[in-house]
């Protein structure tokens, strides 16, 4: 009885956590629908007045991005902004031909008038991170918008952001991330679907009351005094955007997250690719939990309600090793459950995970019908969706989970970009992206026999027990079935 009542604390265990969760998702939820929209209130410039226009600086941190860069620098250079309050910094650590062809397109926008430099490092130290630090010891701006490679911003972007910085209280101006590839794939779709959701419900949700939330890392624009105040940009964990964010926020500077303005940016269209930056954000959180988790609970200023939810925040990406051990321990469950009649009282935690989707279920749901509407095709849409959304994430709880426990543990690892495709519709191929790996990693393997582990889940349904079977747990090992078979099935057919 040992072993079952060890599984039985582990799952129970994981279960409450991801239970826990699911409340501050629906408390986050609660404060979306009642927040008010402060806009018009705002202490805002007016860049009417010439005295009131600000010096910014633009940087575009870029590494070996090959297929994206003319794109975006044509773009950049379309932000409709005083040239002579404009400065441009490609900070390019590239290893590749790109440099050359960057460096030529840079030539021609610098004799159109335009104030753009191409700076490039010896060394890659501190990774993005430390490209942007190095940026910001020369850049010439008071405020510094920040770009990934794949973002396009609009052509007023900086005329509807940099207004808010009236109010000097506020470090960061972060903007909603748009996705131009949305409809190109299975996975794009799910991308898109799990995006909306963090920038609509958790963004505004946590923004409204106070509570911390993140830089992105791109899209958005930070007061340089705020940088530096909060100890500058530091390349010890590899989501250098959340680090920085927390450090500002204890130092007491507010954000300003602006739910209505849009920058559109490229999904990865290749599973591994998704896979590259989910593992890098995921670990990136948990290094985040270590080292910033102390310092949130010690600090004075804080609420309990603005602590706890940080801690829910900095554990966002320890959910997925929740999902796998339940996932996994599910199986043993069934027959524990079917095999010690006198334990069943037990097994009601389990209903914990019903609960949970269902509150996700609610909650996205909000989120989606802000956007599509509320009629009866698109909510069968949203089911649809929802559920395929539920299963892929699943199926990414191994490579996730993976890159939580190196985070936790504090095991290093070099930052790895996401392949940039310069997708923008169906009739695009990513087949010849000279960046993507060749080889499939061992996780695959892994996930290929998780979806035979899974199978047997669901074939065990039939079989357990005395009363003709128990199929209880059966749509739960079909979600892991299909999440962990679609991830698997993509990943060996994008090596092909």
């Amino acid at each position: 009885m040992l072993l079952e009542t060890i599984i039985i604390a582990i799952y129970s265990t994981a279960l409450i956590l991801i239970f826990m969760y699911a409340l501050a998702q629906l408390n986050l939820l609660f404060n979306y629908l009642s927040a008010k929209r402060s806009d018009k209130t705002d202490m805002k410039f007016d860049l009417s007045d010439p005295n009131q226009v600000p010096f910014v600086t633009v940087q575009l941190p870029v590494y070996n991005e090959l297929y994206v860069m003319e794109r975006l620098l044509n773009n950049i250079v379309k932000l409709d902004y005083p040239n002579h309050k404009l400065e441009i910094q490609v900070l390019d650590d590239s290893t590749d031909e790109s440099v050359e062809s960057t460096a030529k397109q840079i030539k021609l926008l610098q004799e159109k008038g335009f104030d753009i430099q191409h700076i490039r490092r010896e060394n890659r130290n501190g990774f993005k991170a430390g490209a942007l630090k190095e940026g910001l010891a020369i850049a010439k701006g008071e405020f510094i918008a920040i770009f990934d490679a794949d973002f396009l911003p609009k052509s007023d972007w900086l005329k509807r952001t940099i207004p808010y910085f009236k109010n000097d209280k506020i470090g960061v101006v972060q903007t909603r991330w748009g996705h131009i590839n949305r409809e190109y794939s299975i996975l794009t779709k799910v991308q898109a679907f799990a995006l909306d959701a963090h920038f609509t419900l958790e963004q505004v949700g946590r923004n409204i009351k106070g509570h911390f939330i993140n830089f992105n890392g791109t899209a958005g624009i930070w007061r340089k005094t705020c940088i530096i105040d909060a100890g500058n940009w530091e390349g010890d964990t590899l989501t250098e955007d959340l680090d920085l964010s927390y450090r500002a926020q204890l130092k007491n500077w507010e954000f300003k997250y602006l739910e209505d303005v849009e920058t559109p940016a490229e999904l990865p269209v290749v599973i591994s690719a998704a896979r590259s930056q989910q593992f890098r954000w995921n670990k990136g959180g948990a290094e985040n939990f270590r080292k910033m988790i102390g310092r949130v609970f010690s600090s004075k200023n804080l609420s309990l309600k603005t602590k706890i939810h940080g801690m829910l925040h900095l554990l966002n990406s320890t959910m997925f090793l929740n999902v796998l051990i339940v996932g996994i321990l599910s199986i043993p469950m069934l027959y524990i459950k079917n095999e010690y009649a006198h334990l069943k009282v037990y097994f009601y935690v389990m209903s914990f995970f019903v609960i949970s989707t269902l509150i996700f279920f609610v909650c996205y749901w909000f989120m989606y019908k802000k956007t599509y509407g509320s009629s009866l095709k698109n909510f069968v849409q949203y089911i649809v969706l929802f559920f395929t959304f539920f299963s892929i994430a699943m199926g990414f709880s191994l490579n996730n989970s993976i890159a939580v426990i190196e985070g936790h543990i504090g095991k290093r690892s070099e930052f790895v970009r996401t392949p940039k495709f310069n997708i923008n519709s169906i009739s695009d191929s990513w087949k010849n992206n000279k960046y993507l790996r060749k080889k499939p990693s061992l996780n695959v393997i892994l996930e290929g026999l998780l979806m035979i582990y899974f199978a047997f889940g669901m074939y065990s349904a039939f079989i357990v027990g005395d009363q003709g079977g128990d199929f209880g747990l059966f749509p739960f090992h079909l979600m892991l079935f299909i999440g962990f078979g679609f991830v698997f099935y993509n990943s060996i057919k994008s090596k092909i």
